[in-house]
């Protein structure tokens, strides 16, 4: 296990220190970035700190001190400098919703590790399989928003970044080496174009797994359910599954119990539960079951289209090409064509160059990289 007391950070938590640090990024040509959120203790989650690493600087950027980021945005979208992350998706809707931070220039040694075919992609079994470096993971699930911070978690959190320069060095040139560093490149520019889910007001069931199978009147209770749990997620600033549980929201669905007698004998939830919050729920199912046959909600349901046979034979060729390439680069199939690529090209059938330029689903290095394979596949099939 790495000794932590040794390394240097600093912590940057007044806007003059922000202020001095920016300055001193944007020297940098290449830095790592990591963050720690608060997602597992609260209702609303929100990043508590953002950690940055380069050849000089180490600093561990405290987001609930500083609110304020606005200095660091001109640094992060600033197109001449790479920013290193580890499993970029998730920080970068979370840069963007709290602060709205755009990345340009962004490089992700998770993705990079998948296209090198890499099977532990987890920063830990990379650091441990590269470096022989372990990281002390015992902090992953603490409560990041908690203040003052132990000096310990402080020093995870710095440490947790700087591997990011050398790991991304080597990967880089490994994927150079075998042709796929313009691939890493483009799909890491889409990646950093992901955004958090835009708020709505669909039916909250339809984010659960699971309520698909249900019919017109479990979902009307059901959807009563998920907005008492919420009621009560937001009030006590806890997240949903630190108050019910997706499978007993299900359960309470079909069960259906009116009464607190009936809700004891569903087993559903624990004495503590129905003691707290077992009268919301019964009134929440007895509104549901309350509601007019006709205005109970329908689950939206898209007609699959139906495959005529000779889709469905091109389909298969292209699977079948698809898997074989997949293991001649000894990659994830996925990475190669996703299924919903294949029935794309299935349907459009491009016969040639031109055709295969048309299909905007494909990225620009599977067009290089495979167009004259995916035609020639297509060609075959009669």
């Amino acid at each position: 296990m790495k000794n932590y007391d040794s390394l240097n950070y600093q912590i940057i938590n007044t806007p003059s220190k922000l202020e001095d640090i920016a300055l001193l990024l944007k020297k940098e040509k290449t830095i790592a970035v990591d963050l720690e959120a608060d997602s597992m203790f609260h209702f609303k989650e929100k990043v508590c700190l953002v950690q940055i690493a380069a050849k000089r600087i180490n600093v561990v950027i405290d987001t609930l001190q500083i609110k304020d980021l606005s200095l660091l945005k001109p640094f992060f979208e600033n197109r001449d400098i790479k920013k290193i992350f580890h499993g970029a998706d998730y920080d970068v809707r979370s840069l963007y919703r709290d602060f709205r931070i755009k990345i340009n220039n962004l490089f992700d040694t998770q993705l990079a590790c998948m296209f090198l075919g890499i099977k532990g992609t987890g920063l830990d079994a990379v650091l441990q399989q590269r470096f022989n470096v372990k990281l002390n993971k015992r902090f992953q699930k603490k409560d990041w928003s908690k203040r003052p911070l132990p000096d310990e978690m402080v020093r995870y959190a710095a440490c947790d970044v700087i591997y990011l320069l050398p790991l991304a060095s080597i990967l880089e040139k490994e994927l150079a080496e075998k042709g796929r560093l313009s691939w890493v490149y483009e799909e890491c520019a889409i990646l950093s174009k992901v955004r958090p889910p835009a708020l709505n007001s669909d039916p909250l069931y339809l984010k659960l797994k699971g309520a698909g199978r249900l019919n017109r009147r479990y979902l009307a209770v059901l959807e009563h359910l998920l907005q008492s749990r919420r009621k009560i997620a937001k009030k006590k600033d806890k997240p949903l599954f630190k108050i019910f549980s997706n499978n007993s929201m299900i359960k309470l669905a079909e069960a259906q119990p009116v009464n607190l007698q009936q809700l004891k004998k569903s087993n559903t939830l624990s004495a503590r539960q129905i003691d707290m919050y077992g009268n919301v729920l019964v009134e929440a199912i007895n509104k549901a079951l309350n509601i007019p046959e006709n205005k109970l909600p329908v689950y939206p349901r898209g007609k699959a289209p139906v495959k005529k046979p000779e889709v469905e034979e091109r389909a298969k060729g292209l699977k079948n090409w698809r898997d074989k390439k997949a293991k001649i680069l000894e990659i994830n199939p996925s990475l190669v064509l996703t299924n919903a690529m294949i029935n794309t090209l299935a349907i459009h059938n491009p016969l040639d160059k031109s055709d295969v330029e048309r299909i905007k689903e494909l990225k620009n290095w599977q067009k290089k990289e495979f167009g004259e394979d995916i035609t020639g596949v297509l060609r075959k099939i009669k």
